[in-house]
């Protein structure tokens, strides 16, 4: 067993280890602004000298909303040096009742938020009544019962010129079973669960970690994800940390500034790795082919060879190349230089890889990105397993699996009644580490359900190669199954991102069966695409939906690739596209498939009727306006 450190120690142990090594880059006024291993420890302590000024005590709670910058890293670090529990909000909670049910359930006293986030805090305070203290990152004009983070570090360094020590000595109070975060679930069916997360199970994540990904020092993440997960978290600031890497973030004073700019601050800063949610990864493949094609005929023939021959060469990644292969390398090489390279350089020019977390990445998008020389592998993980549970990286992956399993950590795989399965068949996913949460706060039932002997029943479905053990393929959600009218289970996860990729009219989609007469599809059209393809012709564009949807089906161009009694029937363009501003997408860009269902149960309704199965509807034609 490695040792059991807090996070703390952790912290200082790299700290200590990299000292002037540049580990937080914030762009500020127009300026990329650098913050070292030690300053950033050192602004940590100062913030929790004066969060224990405010008489934070230890184990107490401190709500964090902010968008992902470097003051939401060095806040959480005062949090936790000061002994507390820190309780990340993701930014994207829109709803009053979502935001103060997190903050009373978790029972905090103090809340942290940015600019951007301030209105929403100052909507629901008079709802909470256990706040003593609003603390404001950014320099804006303050309302009652509010103070500046300026005003909390002259407090801390007071306290420290004070009480020498003290924060040392609070700091090493702290165990490696207390509690270090308590991150809330989407709370898609009923109220969210706080996930209890210690320090010592963010430092072993780390260490799992480190045996399925490998970073060079002085190497540059990109951080795109909301900071508020623990996926950021672990396989982002914890773990650049302990290689001597840095973080970079994305300036922009709301998200749709800062998505805005996530290209043009690659092409700055050349990350070398970066995490990645499937959406993310099909808006850049769909803006590289829109770039190539506006480059005339001629390129996007030359491209698409190019793919073509750098996707047979990788075959399935871990048995590419090949004597029969070596022919191709030269043809790789050359078009490399001529294409792709200058492709890399919209992104930078210097990533070595990406790994995509929340939904499944499809298969077909991964060999695209390989192909080009930017690798995007599947990894998997889930809160409660803080959260990485296998990844795929350079050197070691296979598509179509989610990677190699952390160690130490156990996994196995069990059928319906507990009972241990051989590897290669499917059932429940369930592991056992030191990664495996505390549990649920204030929810004894939800923990006892979860978390048997030890072993943490993730709920959802996959094998383990049979070939090779160490690979684990996640087949989906069991809550995301569907069930045919025979009563058969199927999982739709599959189809529904290799749709998303292949159809260039489809943003994004889902499929719907509970026991009813026939599967039908809801797709999120893409109009504008549509609209280029069939001016002023709503019929033409629903053929091309339909086209591609048929295109699974027998004689298609990807026949076989799912058996032809699950594809749908009937299909359901929804009018609206699915965000995170209407709750039908999650913070980390994955559709939350029982909110999407609800939202459009009156159009699900009409579609199993004889006028809804049609493709051309008077619903449809409405939804293309």
């Amino acid at each position: 067993m490695s040792e059991r450190i807090t996070i703390i120690d952790f912290v200082n142990r790299y700290a200590d280890k990299y000292q002037n090594d540049t580990f937080l880059r914030e762009k500020v006024d127009g300026v990329w602004t650098e913050t070292s291993f030690i300053k950033t420890r050192d602004e940590g302590k100062v913030l929790a000298a004066g969060f224990m000024a405010l008489g934070l005590a230890k184990g107490e709670k401190v709500s964090l909303i902010a968008e992902a910058r470097p003051a939401w890293v060095i806040t959480e670090l005062g949090i936790l040096f000061a002994g507390g529990v820190n309780v990340p909000l993701s930014y994207k909670l829109e709803s009053d009742y979502d935001l103060s049910f997190r903050i009373n359930h978790s029972d905090s006293r103090f809340v942290v938020a940015s600019e951007m986030e301030i209105a929403k805090i100052r909507r629901v305070i008079g709802q909470c009544p256990a706040i003593e203290k609003v603390i404001v990152m950014d320099d804006i004009e303050l309302q009652e019962g509010e103070m500046s983070i300026k005003t909390l570090r002259e407090m801390g360094a007071k306290y420290m010129e004070e009480h020498p020590g003290a924060v040392e000595e609070r700091m090493a109070s702290v165990g490696p079973d207390d509690y270090a975060n308590i991150s809330y679930t989407s709370g898609t069916t009923a109220d969210p669960k706080g996930i209890l997360l210690t320090h010592r199970n963010y430092t072993a994540n780390v260490e799992q970690g480190a045996s399925v990904i490998n970073i060079e020092r002085g190497e540059i993440m990109l951080i795109i994800l909301p900071m508020d997960h623990c996926f950021a978290h672990v396989a982002g600031f914890y773990t650049m940390m302990s290689y001597g890497g840095s973080i970079a973030t994305v300036p922009g004073k709301t998200p749709t500034a800062q998505l805005r700019n996530i290209i043009p601050t690659m092409q700055e800063i050349h990350p070398n790795v970066m995490l990645t949610v499937p959406a993310i990864s099909r808006t850049f493949k769909k803006a590289i082919e829109s770039g190539i094609k506006k480059k005339g005929k001629t390129t996007e023939k030359l491209y698409n060879f190019a793919l073509k021959n750098a996707i047979a060469y990788n075959k399935e990644y871990y048995n590419r190349g090949g004597f029969f292969q070596l022919w191709r390398k030269p043809l790789m090489a050359l078009f490399d230089k001529l294409i792709f390279s200058k492709v890399r350089e919209t992104f930078g020019g210097k990533m070595r890889f990406c790994v995509g977390g929340g939904a499944l990445l499809d298969i077909d998008l991964q060999r695209y990105f390989c192909a080009i020389g930017m690798p995007t592998f599947q990894g998997y993980g889930l809160s409660e397993a803080t959260p990485i549970i296998c990844s795929n990286a350079p050197g070691h992956a296979r598509f179509g699996s989610s990677g190699r399993i952390v160690r130490p950590m156990e996994c196995i795989i069990c059928d319906d009644e507990g009972k241990v399965l051989p590897n290669g068949e499917t059932g429940e996913i369930v592991v056992k580490g030191e990664n495996v949460m505390a549990g649920y706060w204030k929810n004894p039932e939800a923990t006892a359900q979860t978390i048997v002997d030890g072993w943490l029943h993730t709920g959802d479905r996959g094998y383990i190669c049979k070939e090779d053990p160490d690979y684990l393929y996640v087949t989906g959600r069991f809550k995301s199954l569907l069930i045919s009218s025979d009563g058969e289970k199927y999982s739709p996860e599959g189809f529904e991102d290799n749709l998303a990729v292949v159809s260039k009219y489809i943003d994004n989609v889902i499929l719907h069966n509970n026991q009813s007469p026939y599967t039908i599809v809801l797709v999120v059209p893409n109009k504008d695409a549509l609209r280029a393809a069939a001016p002023d012709n709503k019929e033409a564009q629903l053929a091309l939906i339909q086209k591609d949807i048929d295109s699974y089906r027998k004689g298609g161009a990807h026949a076989g690739q799912f058996p032809e009694k699950w594809l749908p029937a009937a299909v359901v363009v929804c009018e609206e596209p699915w965000s995170e501003a209407n709750g039908l997408v999650n913070s980390t860009a994955k559709v939350v498939r029982g909110k999407v269902e609800k939202y459009f149960e009156k159009r699900i309704e009409y579609a199993y009727t004889p006028e809804g199965k049609q493709l051309v509807n008077p619903q449809n034609l409405k939804a293309l306006d």
